[in-house]
């Protein structure tokens, strides 16, 4: 494997965590006026992911940051063609993050209903982007042999994409379902269990229909076979869990079929980065969209001395805040 290659791997890693992490995130985000039925309750939903969310969020800025560095010709393509996409990405991370500030300043129902909303929205909003241009890099985009976009906005919504940004927001549901079944006590993790268990079903449906057409799509090899074959299986456990109240057993299988699903999509996607729809030939891959074996090798260093040290913190981090939370 050459540090290309390397560097291929590292960024699917990155951006597998980043939705296993922050999915449980927006997940919670989503659910939290579904589980919740009193400001309390959902304030309790809230605090759930309090310790958390800022920090899972540093893996999207790390995951686009590796693309820059590693594969410029890949990024300055992706993030052109996706350029109002990542505008009305960035306007749902800022108003989900104003919300956790904004929504305790005042004790009124409606300002409270206000900033409820924006955190609904913004969770729902950023999983269904991100999902929508993973996909995209699978199923194409037109892209003429300078490696130019020379779609519309309206180019970026290919079927393929759509799915996978549906595929992405019923797995970020399942997991912060999941997440708040470990995190809470009482009604609030009866209730959790609840939404685990219808989401969990959607989601066995749309994680199958997403592994087929994935096949169908891009058929490189049986790498995305053996992947996504797991992600529907893990789903069904995870629901098997659920109706035995093994808690942390569902959010590890909910959470591996978000692992097989994003892995496998970056499985079907390589030796490519970015796919032409316009002719296969102005495909960005590995080799040719690729930095220097300089540049490569600076940040190899880089990775192997903080991507360790990133890691302990945020374990440690999850042991510290461990308990359950109650009204």
């Amino acid at each position: 494997m050459g540090l290309p290659e390397l560097w291929f791997v590292i960024i699917a890693i990155l951006w597998t965590g980043f939705f296993v992490l922050e999915g449980f995130d927006f997940g919670v985000g989503m659910l939290h006026r579904v589980v919740g039925r009193t400001s309390l309750e959902r304030r309790v939903a809230i605090n759930t992911i309090g310790p958390f969310w800022d920090g899972n969020e540093v893996w999207l800025v790390v995951g686009g940051a590796a693309i820059f560095a590693a594969f410029p010709d890949w990024y300055a393509t992706w993030f052109s063609a996706s350029y109002l996409a990542v505008v009305l990405l960035l306007v749902a991370l800022i108003i989900r993050g104003v919300s956790f500030e904004f929504r305790g300043k005042v004790d009124q129902p409606g300002w409270r209903r206000l900033w409820s909303g924006t955190l609904t929205t913004g969770s729902l909003l950023a999983p269904l982007v991100l999902g929508i241009a993973l996909g995209d890099l699978v199923a194409g985009l037109p892209i003429d042999a300078n490696g130019e976009f020379t779609g519309t906005f309206w180019d970026l919504f290919t079927p393929f994409g759509l799915w996978t940004g549906l595929t992405m927001v019923v797995l970020c549901l399942l997991n912060g379902a999941t997440f708040l079944g470990i995190r809470t006590t009482g009604e609030l993790r009866k209730r959790a269990h609840r939404a685990a268990r219808w989401i969990g079903w959607a989601g066995l449906v749309v994680v199958t229909a997403f592994a087929v057409w994935i096949l169908i799509v891009a058929d490189h090899g049986w790498g995305p076979v053996v992947v996504l074959v797991v992600a529907p299986a893990a789903l069904v456990v995870s629901i098997w869990a659920v109706h035995q109240e093994r808690d942390g057993f569902a959010f590890l299988l909910s959470a591996a079929a978000t692992v097989c699903s994003v892995a496998g999509l970056f499985a079907a996607l390589y030796p490519q980065v970015l796919v032409s729809s316009t002719d296969p030939a102005n495909s960005l891959t590995v080799h040719n969209a690729a930095s220097g074996n300089y540049a490569l090798t600076v940040m190899s260093v880089v990775a192997a001395v903080f991507l360790p040290l990133v890691l302990l913190y945020q374990a440690w981090s999850y042991f510290v805040f461990r308990h359950r939370l109650s009204t």
